[in-house]
């Protein structure tokens, strides 16, 4: 990831991250133990019910499944490709039933490709029965 040069202090200044900024991937892991890449994205908002932030995570997501599925993650990390693909989504907040609704139907779509959705919300997931970690 290229980080700009703030031309005051000539230190690098990350990009914006967050769900929020979809055209920016906010975390990619691999873990060599597992042999998982895992692409993380960042929701420090609270879930607000909005239809904003709601397309706004669609739009997140439809971004890292792009940078996954249509080259540009092999173009830029080639030692990745063939491993095994997580979209992770750490939240401050629990997702509400709308949010969750959706992360089932992503959790849907993607399996076909053999990619794995995860949800962390703080330092767990969401809760009982939600099945976002599965």
């Amino acid at each position: 990831m290229i980080c700009a040069l703030n031309p005051e202090s000539q230190t690098p200044t990350p990009p914006p991250r967050g769900v929020e900024h979809a055209r920016v991937i906010d975390l990619i892991a691999h873990d060599p133990h597992t042999d998982v890449v895992t692409l993380t994205m960042v929701e420090s908002r609270p879930w607000d019910g909005s239809d904003l932030q709601l397309f706004q995570l669609q739009e997140k997501f439809n971004a890292y499944v792009s940078f996954a599925l249509d080259g540009e993650m092999a173009d830029a990390y080639p030692a990745l490709v063939d491993k095994r693909l997580r979209l992770r989504l750490e939240c401050a907040t629990p997702p509400d039933e709308t949010v969750l609704h959706f992360l089932e139907l992503v959790r849907e779509q993607v399996t076909f490709q053999g990619i794995e959705v995860e949800v962390v919300v703080g330092n767990g997931t969401c809760g009982p029965g939600c099945g976002c970690a599965s």
